[in-house]
């Protein structure tokens, strides 16, 4: 890879990230709640060479309100299990990177890191993980072990509502802190196999993690021995000063939402500046730029195809992320630009699934290969986090004990 090269991810959600993709999809409104769907994309991407794609996920339905289930019926609701997507997806792809998103609010670590690890064993290396938290009252009552205060998304900046994010991402930092513990707890050669001797494990180079802390109070090991990447890739979505020193601290890979060039400069420079300030010293973020995109053979067409989307959503689509429509050579010029600006990649979000998806695959990928942009194919061997550029950690209990 050259020091041109940008990282580039897809982000799978339903049948596309606009809420009435499943009009103009292509595949069947029943399509995402059955396991061909989602090896065809994920083999799409791969057919790519994409560095990794992404599963989102979520405890409720979707909806249109800030919290709690609306009313509409002309929207696509239920999903799958993200974790389950992957692990199903796994066997039936070789290089390309598999992170499911899972909530750490309701979720008990000890689950997550069995989870995710075996991921990385089924998939050779393959497996991430972006957590999230989950800050709607209605999750919170679909579990009844703890209330959430309802919060206005323009009202945030209230210090109770302050109080409860911040308490939130300070939950899932101790979430991840102890998934990562876990994941070090048996250290590489801990398993033996020795059959002349009758011994399978080494007990020594298994370890209690004694992690206690305001949320959780675990004492290790965990059940599944140490993966293929030791520590499975850890991505966090980011889009202010907090989360920016959350993926700082606990992450490797950083999903952000510029507007344009100069907000994609100012993002990276926060992001270095969040690592800086939290003494970060295993290796900078990746920062990799979310935009939905919406592709056409011709600018005019793309803009048809998005009102004609609009026109069925009812309203003009906004999202957290930039919205692209235009053609692959246009989204091609605003990729090479921002990746001028600083960004090491990109994680599209297609807004229509499959038709999206392989316009990027089959017409932006080939572009970003001319240009020089973008590597031809995958390496004959190698994890996820080789992909990513990121050294495989050795455990920290085996560094401890070597000390």
């Amino acid at each position: 890879m050259t020091d041109k090269s940008l990282h580039l991810a897809v982000a799978l959600d339903g049948l596309g990230w606009h809420p009435a993709a499943w009009r103009l999809s292509r595949a069947d409104a029943t399509a995402p709640l059955t396991a061909r769907y989602w090896n065809a994309l994920a083999g799409e991407a791969e057919h790519g060479a994409l560095d990794l794609l992404t599963i989102e996920d979520s405890l409720d339905l979707q909806t249109s309100r800030p919290d709690g289930p609306d009313d509409r019926t002309d929207q696509l609701r239920g999903r799958l299990d993200a974790v389950q997507i992957a692990a199903r997806v796994a066997p039936l792809t070789r290089h390309i990177g598999l992170v499911p998103t899972t909530s750490t609010t309701h979720t008990e670590p000890f689950h997550l890191s069995t989870a995710i690890a075996t991921l990385d064993h089924v998939s050779g290396g393959r497996a991430g993980w972006r957590p999230r938290v989950s800050a709607r009252r209605a999750e919170a009552g679909h579990f009844g072990r703890r209330d959430i205060p309802p919060l206005d998304p323009d009202r945030l900046d209230e210090p109770e509502a302050v109080r409860v994010v911040g308490d939130l991402i300070a939950e899932a930092g101790d979430a991840v802190e102890v998934v990562r513990r876990l994941w070090d707890s048996w250290q590489d050669d801990a398993v033996i196999r020795d059959v002349s001797t009758g011994r399978f494990v080494d007990r020594e180079r298994l370890h209690y993690i004694d992690f206690t802390g305001r949320w959780f109070s675990l004492r290790g090991p965990s059940i599944v021995p140490r993966s293929p990447q030791g520590q499975p890739v850890v991505a966090a979505l980011a889009h202010s000063a907090v989360p920016y020193a959350f993926a700082a601290r606990h992450a490797d890979v950083v999903f952000v939402t510029p507007t344009d060039a100069g907000h994609a400069t100012a993002i990276v420079a926060e992001v270095r500046a969040a690592e800086e300030a939290v003494g970060r010293s295993d290796g900078r973020l990746r920062v990799l730029a979310d935009l939905v995109v919406l592709l056409d053979d011709t600018s005019t067409l793309a803009r048809q195809r998005a009102a004609r989307l609009d026109g069925l959503h009812g309203a003009e689509f906004t999202s957290d992320a930039a919205v692209f429509a235009g053609t692959p050579g246009q989204l091609v010029d605003l990729l090479a630009e921002w990746h001028r600006a600083g960004v090491d990649g990109f994680r599209l979000r297609p807004a229509v699934l499959p038709d999206d998806l392989t316009a990027i695959t089959r017409a932006v990928v080939p572009a970003l290969r001319d240009r020089g942009l973008f590597r031809v194919g995958y390496p004959a061997v190698g994890t996820l986090r080789d992909l990513l550029g990121l050294p495989r950690p050795a455990s920290r209990y085996a560094a401890a004990a070597t000390a």
